[in-house]
C-alpha cells in the first residue's frame, strides 16, 4: 500500500470549504494550460468541463500543435487563448515550459490533457486549495478514473496508480519506502506553484514522455513535496494496443536512463513493476480471469520495450 498520510492532516474540500479556502487565498492567480492536437469529440467535452469550473482562471492557454479537426477553432469559440506551434517542435517538457514562461504573471499553473474530463466543477479548485494549504508543496495532482467503457486491464491500471480514499504528501524522506512512486505525478491533471517549479529548474526540454515525473523528482530533491489529492478527479484512461504499449515503455526506458542521476534517489523501478503485476493478477482473478493471458503477454512486452529503451540510450551515449 502507498504511504498513507492520515486524512486528518488535510481538510476535505467540498464545495463550501473549497470556496472558503479559495477566498482565503484569492491573492493567488491561477491559470490553466492544455496542449492539444486533434482532440476530436472528447475535446469538446473537456472544454465544457473547463467552462464549468468554479475557480477563477486568469488565463486559459491552449497550445495547439497543428490540429486539422477544428480543435483550435472550438477552443477559440470557448473564449480560450490559443497559441499555435509547429507539430515538429512539440515535446512534452519543452512545450509545457514554453507555457510556463508565457504565464509569468500567474502564481499557480494548472495542466490538463486534451482527453481528461474534469469530473466536477470543484476539481481544479480542490487541487489549488490543497496546494495553497501546503506551502512546501510544489505540485498537486489528482485522481484519474477510467472511462465507463474501460476494460478490466485498463481499470486496474488507474486503480493501482490513483487509489481512492488516500491523500498523500510525499517528501524525499519517503523514497526509501515508496521508491519510484515518491516522484510519481501526472500532468493529465496537476497544479504547480510556479515559483517552486522554476526554482527546481522547470520542465525538462526535449522530453518525449515522463516530464511530470522528472519535475516531481526535481521538486523533491529541492526540498519541496508532491501532493496526491484523491477527491479531485478526471475521467482519463486509455485502451492501448500492444504496439502503443511498446512505444510507451520504450520511451520510458530511454527517459529513466537519460535522467538516471535525478531518479537515483528513488530506488529501482523494477520493484514497483513487480508490485503492479502482482496487484493486476489479483484484480483480474476476481474481475476478469479470462484476460490474464493477455495481461501477462502485455507485461512481457512492457518489460522488453523498457529494456530496449535503456539499452538504446546507453548505446547512443557510448558512441
Amino acid at each position: 500500500m502507498l504511504f498513507d498520510v492520515p486524512n486528518r492532516l488535510f481538510m476535505h474540500c467540498d464545495s463550501k470549504t473549497c470556496s472558503t479556502c479559495l477566498a482565503e487565498h484569492s491573492h493567488a492567480s491561477v491559470s490553466l494550460v492544455v496542449p492539444v492536437k486533434n482532440g476530436g469529440e472528447r475535446w469538446q467535452q473537456v472544454i465544457r468541463s473547463i467552462q464549468s469550473q468554479n475557480i477563477h482562471l486568469k488565463h486559459i492557454l491552449i497550445i495547439d500543435s497543428g490540429s486539422s479537426d477544428l480543435s483550435d477553432k472550438h477552443a477559440r469559440e470557448a473564449g480560450f487563448h490559443v497559441v499555435t506551434i509547429d507539430s515538429r517542435s512539440f515535446d512534452h517538457g519543452g512545450t509545457r515550459q514554453m507555457a510556463v514562461d508565457m504565464l509569468a504573471d500567474s502564481d499557480i499553473i494548472a495542466f490538463l490533457t486534451q482527453d481528461a474530463i474534469l469530473k466536477t466543477p470543484d476539481t481544479l479548485g480542490s487541487l489549488v486549495c490543497y496546494l495553497c494549504k501546503h506551502p512546501n508543496a510544489g505540485v498537486a495532482y489528482g485522481r484519474q478514473v477510467p472511462r465507463p467503457t474501460a476494460r478490466a486491464i485498463e481499470r486496474h491500471a488507474r486503480l493501482f496508480n490513483y487509489p481512492p480514499g488516500i491523500t498523500l504528501e510525499k517528501k524525499i524522506e519517503h523514497a526509501e519506502r515508496l521508491g519510484i512512486k515518491t516522484a510519481f505525478s501526472s500532468d493529465s491533471l496537476a497544479v504547480y506553484r510556479r515559483d517552486r517549479l522554476m526554482a527546481a529548474g522547470g520542465f525538462p526540454r526535449q522530453c518525449l514522455t515522463g516530464e511530470d515525473a522528472i519535475v516531481a523528482a526535481r521538486i523533491l530533491i529541492h526540498g519541496g513535496s508532491v501532493l496526491y489529492v484523491h477527491d479531485a478527479e478526471v475521467e482519463h484512461s486509455h485502451d492501448l494496443t500492444v504496439i502503443q504499449e511498446w512505444r510507451r515503455y520504450f520511451a520510458i526506458g530511454r527517459l529513466h536512463t537519460q535522467e538516471s542521476a535525478i531518479l537515483s534517489p528513488f530506488k529501482e523501478v523494477s520493484k514497483e513493476g513487480r508490485k503492479f503485476v502482482a496487484s493486476e493478477m489479483r484484480y483480474l482473478l476476481t474481475h476478469a480471469p479470462l484476460t490474464i493471458p493477455e495481461a501477462l503477454f502485455r507485461t512481457g512486452v512492457k518489460y522488453l520495450a523498457y529494456r530496449a529503451g535503456q539499452l538504446t540510450t546507453k548505446r547512443l551515449a557510448a558512441q
